[in-house]
Order: C-alpha cells, then structure tokens, then sequence
C-alpha cells in the first residue's frame, strides 16, 4: 500500500479513503451479530489503519524533515495517551451498561471510538495535506505522477541494500522485544515468577503504561535541547541497568519503582529509531513505510521465540535473555546519515 499510494494527491487520496473505511469498520464491529460479520470487520479493519494511519505518519514525516525526531515524540506520545486512555474507556462503559444487555458495554466502546475517528477524519480533510519544508527531485517527480508504482518498488530493493536503512529496520523490531513483546508478558511473569498477586500485575501494567506516558511527555522536550541519538544512548545504559535490577530486585514497591523507571527509560526508543528509518529513506517515506510493514510481520517471531524459551526452559530465562536488547540498542553508531540532523541543532524551526 505504501509503494503503491506514493506521495502527493494519490497518498492523500489513500489516507482519506482509508479513514472512510477504518470509521466503517468500528461502526461494523459495534453491530456485528454474527462471527463471519466480525471476522470481517477485523480483516478490513487492518489494511484501513495502514492507510488511514501509517501514511498520515509518513506524510508528517516529509512535511518537517529537519525535524523528525521531534515530531515522531509527539506522534509516539498521542499513540502512549491512546494506550492509558483504551482502558479507562472500557472501564466507563462497562460502569454505564451496568446489568444491561451482554456484549453491550463493549459495544459502546467501538461506537465512542467511530465517533472519535470520524471527528479525526473531518479534521485530515478541514486540515489539508502538510507542506514538505523540502522535496528530492523522486518525491517531485511522484508528486506529479511522472512516476510510475515500478520505480517505487525499485526502490526497495535499493533500500534492502542499503546498511544504513536495515540497520534501523532490525533495531525497531529487537528494541520492540523490550518494549511491547516484555509487556505482553509482564503480567505472567510477575505471577508465575515473582508469586505476586494478579491485582499486583494489573497495577504493574498500569504502572508501565503511565510511566512510558510520562517518559513521551518529557522526550518532546527533552529533544529539544539533546541529539536524538544522544537521548537514545542514554535510555539504552539506563535499560541495560534498570532490566536486570527489575528481574532481581525483591517486593513489591521497589519492583514496581524500577519497573517505572524502566518503562520511562525505554520511551525514546520507538520515536528515535523510526525517525531515523525516515531519514535514512529522504523522500521516500512511502518505502519506509512498506519497510516497516514487512519488519513487522518478522518482527512477529519475537514473541514466539520469547514463548518457546519459556516452555523449554522456564519463563524466567526466556526474560532473562532480554538484557541483551539495551546492548544491542547502545551499540548504534555515532553518526546516522541523513537525520542526523533531526536532533538538537534544527529546533527553532516551528
């Protein structure tokens, strides 16, 4: 989808029939009676996201090139509120249903989430498409269709090619083991490992998602006075001690302190590393989207690796081998081509 959509009017195009069809989809799911209606909502559900919200990203990613890093904090920051905000809104209509019909409550919720979606929507289309502070003669050609969708996948092989740009790839995937692939198994782990009870494990996911919240709000400023690489070797060594001290240290209030401190610490790493990805990629946002899509699907085998150590040889050595992620995070070079210039340095551009 994101060779095939391009940049310009044909991308714009994409992302507001993509969001036509995410609404519809939200609104399907709310009155689904049947598993083949559901099925169905969820199949489309996916590729309408990926238009409606993987191409928004990479047409704000051309829109302010000097300052990627920034802006990709603040995209991250608005997807950490979505993370904290999901649950309470569950909470408050299933509180509002009360006794009322079964399934209704969450009924509810996809309804509050298709009307949320369509006011975002309206304002892509009241908005009108961000201006590029700077286009590649490729991204001026595609803007007027002199392009055509083969050159564009030419361009990913040229990227597979490309060290710099697979360096990034690979590091967004195993950052993520540290990140959403730990949180899926936190709970597990502070139950059957550390015997905490399950309403401690409840309260440590809601300890993680606040503090990874509060650890987006302060990148956005902090990227304003520090390089992003700076920030992210930094985060990197704090991880590399905060991770082990978590899986060792003893009770419940210095657990959930590290497991803070640690959330808070692993922030920068999706924003930093997929700014990076775009820059490494100048006017090819496009490609760095279908790049990532594919990453993704690899990247897949994270948990699946993680769950099969844990069968074999306990849940706890499975965790145990993630030190090894902040390692592989500090290692990034010194110098990252073409976004190094997205740290500090380009913040008085508006």
């Amino acid at each position: 989808m994101g060779v095939l959509a391009g940049q310009g009017r044909r991308r714009r195009l994409v992302i507001l029939g993509g969001g036509i069809v995410f609404v519809f989809t939200l609104l399907a799911v709310a009155s689904a009676h049947s598993f083949a209606v559901l099925l169905a909502a969820f199949v489309a559900f996916y590729p309408a996201s990926g238009a409606f919200v993987s191409l928004t990203q990479a047409e704000i990613m051309d829109a302010w090139p000097d300052r990627q890093a920034q802006v990709m904090a603040r995209w991250d920051l608005a997807g950490a509120a979505g993370a904290v905000a999901g649950p309470l809104l569950l909470t408050a209509v299933l509180a509002v249903a009360g006794g009322g019909e079964a399934g209704g409550g969450w009924r509810a919720g996809y309804l509050v989430l298709a009307g949320i979606s369509a006011l975002i929507w309206l304002g892509a289309l009241l908005r009108g498409r961000p201006q590029p502070d700077g286009r590649t003669a490729a991204a001026e050609a595609d803007e007027a269709g002199q392009r055509p969708w083969t050159a564009r996948c030419a361009e990913i092989g040229t990227a597979l090619r490309d060290w710099g740009t697979l360096r990034w790839l690979l590091l967004i995937e195993v950052a993520d083991l540290l990140v959403d692939v730990f949180t899926g198994f936190l709970a597990l782990y502070l139950v059957d490992v550390a015997h905490l009870t399950p309403a401690v494990a409840a309260l440590a996911i809601a300890v993680r998602l606040g503090a990874a919240l509060a650890g987006d709000a302060a990148l956005i400023v902090i990227l304003e006075r520090v390089s992003d690489l700076t920030v992210l070797r930094v985060s990197a060594a704090a991880a590399a001690l905060l991770y082990p001290a978590f899986l060792l240290v003893p009770g419940v209030v210095p657990k959930l302190a590290v497991l803070a401190a640690l959330s808070a610490a692993t922030a920068p790493w999706y924003p930093v590393l997929q700014a990076r990805l775009y820059g490494s990629l100048p006017g090819r946002s496009s490609v760095a989207v279908t790049l990532s899509s594919a990453a993704g699907l690899a990247g897949g085998l994270g948990p699946l690796a993680v769950g099969l150590v844990a069968q074999s040889f306990g849940l706890s050595w499975a965790l145990a081998g993630l030190v090894l992620v902040p390692v592989a995070v500090l290692l990034v070079p010194g110098r990252g081509g073409p976004s190094a210039r997205s740290g500090a340095g380009a913040s008085g551009r508006a």
